[in-house]
């Protein structure tokens, strides 16, 4: 979820979406026929399958896919591009979690009935709140997201290490020991998601968190020119430095760093739910299969803290078919579909009793930290000019990354950007 992009999107647009066809305003959402679904490229492979089962089930209201690319970053300006031409192309949008504020506050995504969607009281109440914007529904939670630490628990055995590290300082003394084996010969100690996207606003929000500080506080204020700022930021930038991380990981996404983790290159990964099921495969296309586990993100000084991560299903201000569109949602989010699609692909559900089932918990044993991860994770800035401010965190943690900024002062660069940006 590539590049830093010129985002189309601002808080300028609050104008544009008062022609919808089948009302809004938490009104009645009218409409029936095909409708379109907009998300990104599916790499688990399973969302035909959702799609079909659907299909099956409607056939005067199909749902074709429109899969976008894999960059978090294009698919939001592809949807956005569609949403200020008041393009009825797409009608059920995948949102990033991060996207609602925008999409719901310049009249992209339709205000949805909260009586309509009657389950939400059985998903994750974090999970929830990432749909709301001023207290008011506009899409609804079908995955969750919270970062894992990936580890090959049998070169930790080798190495004599009982437990994953919970703290930076002990994967760094775990990883000496480990790359010091045979086994291990030209593998680097750690990757996450590096390059400048949104994976590195990621990567760069857990570094913060889990050292202490914060991106945006409580009061809705910037606060990164804080010394427990500098010393998330420093983890990464001396990660590359001392080359813990390899240097191609300075290029990397998610698939990237799951492609170098599942090929032996990697002693720990951090990434989400979904390469669980991915590095797992015994069909050749994995050579850790059966040698890893997961834990969770190690902190400064004790356990790290993850971002929340996830997608949302809202429905498009112009799509004519609002009613099938709404159905559509129930049905991808309901606790069969997910449960259905937990099993294909390991992504993480949103309905709380699925971290409960017996069968889930033996097939995915790391559904327990996950659900801690999600519950004590930390949202990226709720903020209209979002594509901004991602922009802004991007270019201020590469430029560290990669020795051209040093680190309090892209802290400080990035202080003055977000006020700039952030208004209450």
């Amino acid at each position: 979820m590539t590049g830093s992009l010129v985002l189309l999107a601002s808080a300028c647009g609050g104008d544009d979406g008062d022609s919808g066809g089948g009302g809004s305003a938490g009104g009645a959402l009218e409409g029936r026929g095909p409708i379109t679904f907009a998300t990104g490229k599916d790499t688990s492979g399973n969302l035909v399958n959702q799609v079909n089962a659907w299909n099956s089930q409607h056939p005067e209201e199909k749902v074709e896919i429109k899969e976008l690319p894999e960059s978090a970053d294009t698919q939001r300006q592809q949807m956005v591009q569609n949403a200020q031409a008041k393009s009825d192309a797409f009608s059920v949008l995948n949102l990033d979690v991060v996207w609602t504020a925008e999409f719901a506050a310049n009249r992209w995504i339709a205000e949805l009935p909260e009586d309509q969607f009657p389950d939400l009281g059985k998903l994750l109440p974090s999970t929830v709140d990432t749909g709301k914007y001023r207290d008011k529904l506009y899409a609804v939670p079908v995955t969750s997201d919270g970062g894992l630490l990936y580890y090959r628990n049998d070169w930790l055995q080798k190495a004599g290490i009982t437990a994953p590290p919970k703290t930076w300082d002990e994967m760094q003394a775990a990883c000496t020991k480990v790359l010091a084996l045979p086994d291990a010969k030209g593998a680097s100690c750690y990757a996450g998601q590096f390059e400048k996207y949104e994976g590195l606003t990621v990567n760069f929000s857990e570094a913060v968190n889990s050292a202490g500080g914060v991106v945006v506080g409580e009061d809705g204020k910037p606060n990164v020119d804080t010394p427990e700022a500098l010393a998330g930021l420093e983890q990464l930038v001396n990660g590359f430095k001392d080359k813990e991380f390899p240097a191609a990981s300075i290029t990397y996404k998610e698939e990237e760093s799951r492609r170098a983790f599942q090929e032996g290159k990697l002693v720990f990964l951090r990434n989400w739910p979904y390469v669980y099921a991915l590095a797992g495969k015994t069909d050749g296309s994995s050579k850790v299969a059966g040698k890893f586990q997961v834990a969770p993100l190690p902190g400064k000084s004790g356990p790290g803290v993850s971002t929340l991560g996830g997608h949302n299903y809202g429905i498009s201000e112009f799509t004519k078919n609002k009613a099938t569109a709404a159905d559509f949602i129930k049905f991808m989010s309901s606790e069969e579909r997910q449960k259905a699609n937990v099993e294909k692909t390991s992504q993480a559900p949103t309905w709380a009793s699925l971290y409960e089932d017996p069968a889930l918990n033996k097939q995915f044993p790391y559904l327990a930290p996950l659900k801690a991860s999600i519950e004590s994770a930390k949202s990226r800035p709720k903020v209209i000019k979002y594509g901004d401010v991602t922009t802004a965190i991007q270019e201020a943690a590469y430029g560290a990354m990669t020795n051209k900024t040093p680190p309090k002062d892209a802290l400080t660069e990035l202080q003055t950007k977000l006020s700039s940006l952030i208004t209450q």
